[in-house]
């Protein structure tokens, strides 16, 4: 009994963490499309980043809320976008920002919120005698 706690405990801690990435890559998002002159360049081009930047925060949110915490294997695959995403932005010096400190803890949290439930989502097989 003690052990199924623990392990719902970590897939609940984990779809929170896969959640902060979604609602920060959606925030980031609908920022850009409201205010695009903070970044300084093409109006229009950068409108058209924030509404795919939006659109992916709402589809890794719902893959989190609905999927994901259901255990199934294709949403848990999809949202290795997220370290993948953010890796990349890090890697390339990429915005928001150019601490870059935040792309760490994204890339961070959502390896842990990927990692933590690995059991749920690939049981061991057990071999029966």
């Amino acid at each position: 009994m003690a052990k199924f706690k623990e392990q719902s405990m970590l897939l609940r801690i984990s779809w929170m963490f896969l959640l902060f990435n979604g609602i920060g890559i959606l925030i980031f998002g609908i920022l850009v499309v409201t205010y695009p002159r903070i970044a300084g360049a093409d109006l229009g081009l950068l409108r058209a980043l924030g509404v795919a930047t939006t659109g992916m925060g709402i589809f890794g949110t719902v893959i989190t809320l609905m999927s994901y915490r259901r255990k199934e294997r294709w949403a848990w695959l999809t949202l290795w976008y997220y370290p993948v995403f953010w890796t990349l932005h890090l890697v390339g010096g990429l915005p928001p920002g150019n601490d870059h400190i935040h792309q760490v803890v994204f890339i961070v949290v959502s390896l842990l919120g990927l990692m933590l439930p690995f059991r749920h989502f690939f049981p061991r097989k057990t071999v029966k005698p």
